[in-house]
């Protein structure tokens, strides 16, 4: 299945990240998890969350040892906003899918 919020906003590596943490928006995770996860490099992470941080839409919620971990902030009003235009692209792809699986099922 065709990912429809990449293909909406166009894939590249902030909003492969951004699909990543809207998707598992109630858990924290790792840079290691963001990284592998998201499909990005971990260079380029070291380049993105910063700037994700800054803008409060990733806020970092405890640390692990070492490790750090991450969540998406769902309290900013811009974060809200992209949750809503993905639900709302996943839910139209949905109604296409049961749409298409309907007609075949008449023909």
């Amino acid at each position: 299945m065709v990912n429809a919020f990449l293909e909406f906003l166009g894939e590249n590596p902030n909003t492969r990240l951004l699909e990543f943490l809207i998707t598992g928006r109630e858990f924290d995770y790792s840079l290691t998890d963001m990284a592998e996860n998201a499909g990005i490099g971990w260079s380029t992470l070291h380049r993105i969350l910063p700037r994700l941080e800054k803008q409060k839409i990733v806020v970092k919620t405890r640390e692990i040892g070492r490790a750090k971990l991450y969540k998406l902030n769902q309290q900013n009003k811009e974060v809200k906003k992209l949750i809503e235009l993905y639900d709302g692209i996943l839910k139209k792809q949905l109604e296409q899918i049961e749409e298409k699986n309907a007609i075949k099922a008449k023909a």
